[in-house]
């Protein structure tokens, strides 16, 4: 990506989007379930772009996973057929999320829920607007000790209220397993299996009391080629969701390399200063580029591999580099966020890269905020 020319007019820093790269990603997913798009929801979380969405529907992607109600109302804009928060709501969000399933009758709405009091709360509310069941998964916690539900008698209970209640409607078990990222293959798949193995557990004890289980929706990225095997062979339906795959990143490419997809997503900079010999000061702080991860793992400089990252601030990143008399202040570079998910959420648009150069057009990243209309 570093190749990309012609960036005269693209101010910095920006968000550069290659969406040659971004069907690549999604031929990708495809692959990995043998073409069986009934087997996919990705999140949205990763690009919050409906027109991402669209390039999926055309592949016959039209169920997703997100994380916020202004992701749910981007997708339904975009005309999914199937959209799920896994993110259980709470207060004012529990009105909203039936809001916008009124607005939006085209899309079926879900939510998930790990215990009785939100379960009873989305319950009443529905009952309230006399409205048709609310579809609601369990969250179970499989390992990641986020958010979820453990495997249990007070799990099953939840489920039964949920299969029993007039005003909901079972929608299935939701399990996450965004524990599982480990750089060795094999210790990965033994995470992986022990995780599997509880979910399978949980799911015949559910069957055992007489209920059926419509769907599973798990995993992320890092999991998503082992979640493939199971979906294609469970006899309960199962659907994998990984996000970061659609765009990918230099933290996932160097962590897990078995996986085939590759980076579509870039972050133009500058060079503003040049503060002292054999340093760089580049137009990226951490307004521009995901801070969470130690400053060597924020971004990635193809065209300065020797760089050494100093210091960065909300404005300003400074690089040590043995070639930064090479480097003139006004050069652009492109770097590969370390980490795709947070750092897009910090820009409001993209600019669209095609043949290495920038087309002109630009892509607004309306799921960016809590709100868009609901």
């Amino acid at each position: 990506m570093h190749n990309i020319t012609d960036l005269e007019n693209v101010p910095s820093p920006s968000l550069l989007l290659v969406p040659e790269l971004i069907d690549r990603n999604i031929s990708q997913m495809l692959a990995l379930v043998d073409g069986r798009p009934e087997l996919l929801r990705p999140h949205v979380k990763t690009h919050k772009l409906g027109e991402i969405l669209k390039r999926q529907i055309e592949h016959g992607i039209d169920k997703v996973k997100c994380a916020t109600l202004a992701e749910m109302e981007m997708s339904a804009k975009a005309g999914v057929a199937e959209a799920l928060l896994a993110y259980q709501p709470v207060g004012p969000n529990i009105k909203r999320i039936l809001q916008l399933r009124r607005s939006y009758p085209g899309t079926q709405f879900a939510a998930v829920a790990d215990n009785l009091t939100i379960a009873s709360a989305i319950s009443a509310e529905v009952a309230r607007a006399s409205e048709s069941p609310f579809i609601l998964f369990i969250d179970l916690d499989s390992g990641m000790h986020r958010t979820g539900i453990s495997p249990g008698t007070e799990s099953l209970d939840l489920i039964k209220m949920i299969n029993e209640d007039p005003h909901l409607r079972f929608g299935g078990i939701h399990a996450y397993d965004g524990h599982i990222h480990q750089q060795n293959l094999e210790e990965r798949k033994g995470a992986f299996e022990e995780s599997l193995a509880a979910i399978h557990a949980f799911a015949a004890s559910v069957q055992d009391a007489g209920i059926e289980i419509p769907l599973i929706v798990a995993g992320g990225s890092p999991t998503f080629e082992m979640h493939t095997k199971v979906a294609r062979e469970s006899p309960i339906p199962w659907e994998c969701s990984p996000g970061t795959t659609l765009l990918w990143d230099a933290g996932y490419s160097e962590n897990h390399p078995d996986l085939p997809f590759t980076p579509a997503a870039g972050l133009l900079t500058r060079v503003i200063s040049k503060p002292q010999a054999g340093h760089l000061c580049l137009d990226l702080g951490h307004k521009s580029v995901a801070g969470e991860n130690p400053i060597t793992h924020r971004v990635r400089l193809d065209a300065i591999p020797d760089a050494i990252f100093v210091g960065q601030s909300e404005e300003h990143l400074v690089i040590a580099t043995e070639k930064a008399d090479e480097w003139n202040v006004g050069d652009t570079l492109i770097g590969i966020p370390w980490h795709i998910c947070p750092s897009l959420a910090l820009h409001r648009e993209a600019h669209l890269i095609e043949n290495d150069r920038p087309s002109g057009e630009v892509w607004t990243i309306h799921a960016r905020d809590r709100q868009i209309t609901v």
